[in-house]
C-alpha cells in the first residue's frame, strides 16, 4: 500500500526529540497513543535505539502505520496495537507514553478517557509526554492557533484546542506531576508529567 503521510511530522520531529532525549533517557517501554502514520515512531525509534517504542491506534490507521514500520524495518518497533481510548487498553506497563496532535482531534470525552486508562498501564514512575497546541487561561495564544480552532471545528465540532488547566487537572487526577511545560515551533507546546511514586 501507498504510505500516508503528514507533512507535519517532519516539521516537528526534531524538536519533539529534543524533549524526548531529556525526558526518556531513563526510559525503557514507550507507548505511543494515537501514532497516525507511524512516521513519528520510525524517526524517535531510530534516533532513541535504546526504547522499545510500541505504536497504536485505533484499527483504520494500523496498515499505514505498518507500512510505514515494515519499510524502516527497526529492531525497536514492534507491530502496532490496535487501541481506542474509549475502549479495552493493554495489559502490559510502559515507563513511557507518548502522543502527539491527538487532544484537539479527540471529543473531549476520549481526551478524559485517555487519562483515565492510564493508570491501569503506567509503571510506578512512568512519564507522559504529550505534544500540540494548548490555550492558556480560557485564550489562544497565538492568532494562527485561533485559526487552526476555527478550521478544526469546522471539520468536526467535537475537535478544538484543549484548555492547558483542563488538561493538567486530568492528569494530577491520574496521579501526574507536571515536569515541564517546554514552547515548540509553531506555537505548539510539549508538556511533560511523571507518575508520583
Amino acid at each position: 500500500m501507498e504510505k500516508p503521510n503528514a507533512p507535519s511530522c517532519e516539521k516537528n520531529r526534531e524538536p519533539i526529540l529534543d524533549v524526548l532525549r531529556q525526558h526518556f533517557a531513563d526510559r525503557h517501554h514507550v507507548l505511543e497513543i494515537g501514532s497516525g502514520t507511524g512516521q513519528h515512531a520510525i524517526f524517535l525509534a531510530e534516533h532513541l535505539p535504546h526504547l522499545t517504542w510500541q505504536t497504536s491506534d485505533r484499527a483504520e490507521n494500523l496498515p499505514g502505520i505498518t507500512a510505514w514500520l515494515d519499510e524502516a524495518a527497526l529492531p525497536n518497533t514492534p507491530p502496532p496495537l490496535r487501541l481506542d481510548v474509549q475502549e479495552t487498553w493493554p495489559v502490559l506497563r510502559y515507563d513511557a507514553i507518548f502522543s502527539a496532535n491527538t487532544l484537539h482531534i479527540m471529543p473531549w470525552a476520549a481526551v478524559e478517557s485517555l487519562f483515565a486508562g492510564l493508570t491501569g498501564i503506567m509503571a510506578p514512575d512512568a512519564k507522559l509526554a504529550i505534544y500540540g497546541p494548548f490555550n492558556y487561561g480560557g485564550h489562544f495564544n497565538s492568532d494562527s492557533n485561533a485559526s487552526f480552532d476555527r478550521w478544526l471545528k469546522e471539520k468536526a465540532p467535537h475537535q478544538g484546542i484543549r484548555d492547558f488547566e483542563k488538561v493538567h487537572a486530568l492528569a494530577q487526577g491520574a496521579g501526574l506531576k507536571l515536569l515541564e511545560d517546554r514552547a515548540m515551533p509553531s506555537n505548539n507546546r510539549c508538556l511533560v508529567w511523571q507518575a508520583v511514586v
